[in-house]
């Protein structure tokens, strides 16, 4: 009992100092994505920190497997570096037992995935989908901001005002630039709006405007001598009418009870994928524990780039075979188990590999002897 909980403090310390880092670094990528859709005008500022809350579950289900594998190579390596493992190994601690000790704290694991990957990271993604539904029915009033300039429609329109109001009705020092298209989708040009103040105005058919009063409109095209100048005391730009939508189309945000006996290939793909990350952690802690396992005199990071690579490979191979049985070129009833199957018969082989190794050693040394 003593020697389980010192390997499974071992491990759980090393799983958690690995998981927080990865979860930083992955964290920050997505929220300088995220901070520069903010600047551009298409997410609102002040839903950063939701949207980061909501995807949390759905990248913890990624992290905690690989954190886990990490973990048992760094934590039994350095053991087997100080010999703490030879002196384990001269008591009786076999590999069958090592790893049996093992799986006990990646049960524990395999079940927080599993209530990740089935409930909390659909539930997230739902939210954050939410989200940007309600993102994309904001007007542009909702995301301008003063003082700078906002490119809308794939930067075909840009959006400038020198101040706003509280309330973000009233605007002051508009400018407006936005290219014209003909029937034919041929660049015609483009057209400037200045104007010393503007207001939005709701119609009653739901309907927006925006009034612009006492500024200029130009029209032309750039390198051409044929602008066209056109004062206006009065001037209305309607405002696209944005889309609400509370449909959830996205995979990920389904729930699992929903994907329970359904036909679809994405849905067949997408629950066994769900499956298939808890199954992840007992294979991938089975192929750790012989992986672990170093020379005091090649240190205890000969092993780990091999093993990084088997995980990757594993992890990408069962990506692109669930690619493969949404677009139907697998069947569903193969799917994604000869994945597991197949990195549970290496971590078999690695497992027994040593000893039977070491006993060809021992026989072969035997018949020298005998020979002698």
């Amino acid at each position: 009992m003593i020697v389980f909980r010192y390997l499974s403090r071992e491990v759980l310390l090393t799983l958690s100092a690995v998981s927080a880092v990865l979860l930083v670094i992955i964290m920050s990528g997505r929220f300088v994505k995220y901070l520069a859709q903010a600047a551009s005008g298409a997410l609102d500022p002040g839903s950063l920190f939701l949207i980061m809350g909501f995807r949390l579950p759905g990248f913890l289900q990624l992290i905690l497997p690989l954190g886990l594998f990490l973990g048992i190579l760094l934590a039994y390596g350095r053991l087997y570096l100080e010999s703490e493992m030879t002196v384990l190994s001269a008591t009786g601690m076999s590999q069958q037992r090592l790893l049996g000790m093992t799986m006990i704290p990646a049960a524990g694991v395999a079940l927080i995935v599993a209530w990740l990957s089935l409930s909390l990271a659909p539930q997230g993604a739902m939210q954050f989908q939410l989200v940007l539904n309600k993102q994309d029915a904001m007007t542009e009033f909702d995301t301008l901001e003063p003082g700078r300039f906002q490119a809308l429609n794939d930067g075909s329109r840009v959006t400038y005002t020198e101040t706003l109001t509280d309330d973000r009705a009233n605007l002051g020092g508009v400018f407006i630039s936005e290219k014209r298209f003909g029937q034919d989708k041929k660049d015609r040009g483009i057209s400037v709006l200045v104007a010393d103040s503007g207001r939005q105005e709701v119609r009653p058919d739901g309907s927006r405007y925006l009034i612009l009063e006492n500024g200029y409109r130009y029209d032309g095209s750039p390198g051409m001598a044929d602008y066209r100048a056109i004062k206006y005391d009065t001037y209305g730009v309607m405002l696209a009418r944005p889309d609400i939508s509370d449909e959830v189309t996205d995979r990920d945000a389904i729930p699992t009870k929903d994907l329970l006996g359904s036909k679809e290939l994405r849905s067949i793909a997408e629950l066994q994928w769900r499956i298939s990350l808890p199954l992840l952690v007992f294979i991938v802690t089975l192929m750790a524990v012989p992986l672990s396992r170093v020379n005091p005199r090649q240190g205890r990071f000969l092993k780990l780039l091999p093993a990084i690579l088997l995980y990757m490979a594993y992890l990408t191979i069962l990506i692109s075979v669930r690619g493969s049985l949404e677009k139907g070129k697998l069947s569903p009833t193969l799917g994604l188990w000869w994945v597991h199957g197949m990195f549970l018969l290496i971590g078999l082989g690695l497992l027994y590999w040593e000893p039977i190794r070491l006993k060809m050693m021992s026989r072969r040394g035997q018949k020298e002897l005998a020979r002698g």
